[in-house]
């Protein structure tokens, strides 16, 4: 029901501002009905898009899988794959800056383990 209710929200939205941008009214039915269209859509996007993964064999969706949904509108389909491929990009950054940090921890501890190595034997050299 909060799912619904968001939608019909965002929908009423959606539709005020097309109504002031093309100076238009849309009654309560109307949103209401496109409310209720675009929430069974999605309905039916989902099942869509579990039945690719599990046709696949797996139990994850994949961009792939949305991307295999869109493919009957070019415009979408062109938007889901540039946003895919910048969401890839960032998330390969994000492993190259946590592979250097860890690499620059691990040296940063070799060091001093080596300095303490050092250390201990100036201290028993002393002795």
């Amino acid at each position: 029901q909060r799912l619904k209710a968001a939608v019909h929200y965002t929908v009423g939205c959606l539709c005020q501002d097309v109504a002031e941008d093309k100076d238009l009214h849309f009654s309560k039915q109307t949103i209401a009905a496109i409310s209720e269209i675009t929430f069974r859509q999605c309905e039916i996007f989902a099942k869509d898009l579990e039945m690719f993964a599990r046709h696949a064999k797996r139990s994850t969706v994949t961009t792939e899988d949305v991307k295999l949904l869109a493919r009957r509108s070019s415009s979408l389909l062109k938007y889901i794959t540039q946003k895919g491929e910048e969401i890839t990009s960032s998330n390969m950054e994000q492993k190259e800056k946590k592979k250097k940090k860890s690499s620059a921890a691990k040296e940063g501890r070799a060091a001093g383990e080596q300095e303490a190595a050092v250390i201990e034997s100036e201290d028993s050299n002393m002795a």
